[in-house]
């Protein structure tokens, strides 16, 4: 079979993102698929960076190794096997223990009355130890599959993208940076001219589809989806009120531009404008809907060994199946129905 180029877009979602790593560990491990660029927001920023860097240094199985080590650091565990005492429990289990245990409500409250920016001198984002420890030559090579990161510009709420040696520990703090947790990211913007300070890219792209477009990229788009589209029931704790409330923002810039690709996909069809003046654009997602209404905003913020553990293998698996079911379909055609999803 002839080797299947794709892009991937890799959304955010915390210590969620865990369910990417097993998505990513799969598609690795099928030398049929090329992976010719990523887009990533928050932890899908870090996954990106750190399949790059790994594939450079040792080919497919160094971005899995380098995932691995990734995660590893995330959860503070060397070695992932040490969480496999939870698994009997059941993430939802685990997720709802952490949610209602008296530490996570304290911390949740503390962060709606006290802003990031009162601890002074006593600031630390809690990221920077793992994101500086990138090898930022590869991450930023020339070689190796594009990337680029997504972040939100405070001053004007539209969205920057970081590409090349702009990729810095700063630019993907500033990607993953929550403003109720941490204090904003300040970085020189030679768009504007000026030192500018940015959010999580999650509010303005979840991430961005439009660097994908063209350039003699690949024409499908491979989205790991990793806040869910919809829940049946409805939120009705002040948690789950704002956990829904941010996967709706989160998802918002996703669903626009894909509404925007189903519009001009659909005019190509139909005539209305010439063939190759807009970029044919093939549309996949792999997502579990129902493992992620099962988890609450807790594990996403607490990156539980245990938990992180079976989102990976989760992503593993919903990847295996994406590859049994759509694998032929992949340089072919779409397999997400658009016009189903927007009604």
């Amino acid at each position: 079979m002839a080797v299947k180029r794709i892009n991937l877009a890799l959304q955010g979602g915390g210590a969620h993102g865990a369910f990417t790593w097993g998505v990513l560990d799969r598609l690795l491990e099928d030398e049929e698929i090329e992976i010719a660029a990523i887009s990533g927001t928050s932890a899908g920023a870090l996954n990106g960076a750190a399949l790059k860097a790994g594939m450079i240094t040792g080919g497919r199985e160094g971005a899995r190794e380098n995932l691995a080590w990734l995660w590893g650091k995330v959860t503070g565990l060397a070695d992932m096997r040490l969480a496999s005492w939870m698994a009997p429990f059941g993430v939802a289990a685990v997720s709802r223990a952490i949610e209602y245990s008296v530490p996570f409500a304290a911390g949740e409250t503390w962060s709606r009355f006290v802003s990031p920016y009162a601890y002074g001198p006593l600031y630390r984002n809690p990221l920077e130890d793992v994101v500086r420890r990138f090898d930022y030559d590869r991450v930023c090579a020339d070689t190796g599959p594009e990337l680029f990161i997504c972040a939100t510009r405070v001053r004007t709420g539209k969205i920057k993208i970081f590409k090349g040696k702009d990729i810095t520990t700063q630019s993907i703090l500033a990607s993953a940076c929550l403003p109720t947790m941490f204090q904003g990211v300040e970085i020189f913007d030679e768009d504007t001219g000026r030192v500018e300070t940015y959010w999580d890219g999650g509010y303005t792209g979840n991430p961005a589809l439009f660097p994908l477009f063209g350039g003699g990229r690949p024409s499908d788009i491979l989205v790991v989806n990793i806040n869910p589209l919809e829940r049946e029931q409805m939120p009705l704790s002040p948690q789950e009120i704002s956990n829904r409330v941010n996967e709706i923002s989160f998802n918002s810039s996703l669903l626009r531009e894909l509404r925007a690709i189903d519009f001009v996909q659909r005019l190509l069809r139909e005539g209305k404008i010439e063939q190759g003046s807009m970029a044919q654009v093939f549309v996949h997602m792999i997502a579990d809907d129902a493992l992620m209404n099962s988890l609450s905003v807790a594990t996403k913020m607490v990156p539980n060994g245990g938990v992180v553990q079976a989102l990976m293998r989760a992503g593993h698996a919903a990847a295996d199946r994406f590859l049994e079911h759509h694998k032929s379909d992949l340089n072919q055609r779409s397999t997400v129905d658009l016009v189903e999803m927007f009604q």
